[in-house]
């Protein structure tokens, strides 16, 4: 069965992909791959240290264990690490306090294909199935590669909070998933 990307302009197959929980190892390819200030630009604009990864991947093994979702190693058709996708609780103490935050992350060389939103269909699948009943996603004006995803995905754009840290606002997108089965 071939899946064809929804709300994009050109009809095309959905690349195949595959989700796993993150390794020790996959912190160094996360970082490699995130070695890019494009794909850093809506996360502050700089690469970040091996050091964050490392506690990341560490964190969703954890949320795996614990909550049956995470933030997953994103892995194309020839099993390379693409980057990451998944959902885990919202962490900062402003926003969508006490929400589940689904998000993804994708290298420059990956953008525009179709991984996002695929892995970000799968994930919305996954949390259904571990019996959360609705998602958020936080997304920064002019990502508009992540807009498009939540559109793809039904979210809806609902508020808008001021980062604290960047001092600009991020629009907050919902999506029911009791109702949406």
């Amino acid at each position: 069965m071939i899946t064809r990307l929804k709300g994009c302009p050109v009809n095309r197959p959905l690349p195949a992909v595959r989700l796993r929980v993150p390794t020790h190892e996959d912190a160094v390819a996360w970082h490699r791959v995130f070695a890019d200030p494009e794909v850093m630009e809506f996360y502050g604009g700089r690469p970040s240290a091996l050091s964050v990864y490392e506690e990341l991947t560490a964190r969703q093994r954890r949320h795996d264990a614990e909550l049956g979702f995470c933030l997953w190693t994103l892995l194309d058709e020839s099993d390379e690490v693409i980057g990451f996708t998944g959902a885990q609780p919202w962490r900062p103490d402003w926003g969508p306090v006490g929400e589940t935050e689904i998000g993804w992350r994708l290298g420059r060389a990956y953008w525009g294909r179709g991984y996002a939103t695929v892995a970000a269909q799968e994930t919305v699948r996954r949390v259904r199935a571990a019996g959360v009943p609705g998602v958020v996603a936080v997304v920064r004006p002019g990502n508009e590669r992540s807009i498009a995803v939540t559109r793809r995905l039904g979210m809806r754009p609902a508020e808008t909070y001021e980062h604290p840290g960047l001092r600009q606002p991020a629009l907050c997108f919902r999506l029911s998933l009791s109702d949406s089965r």
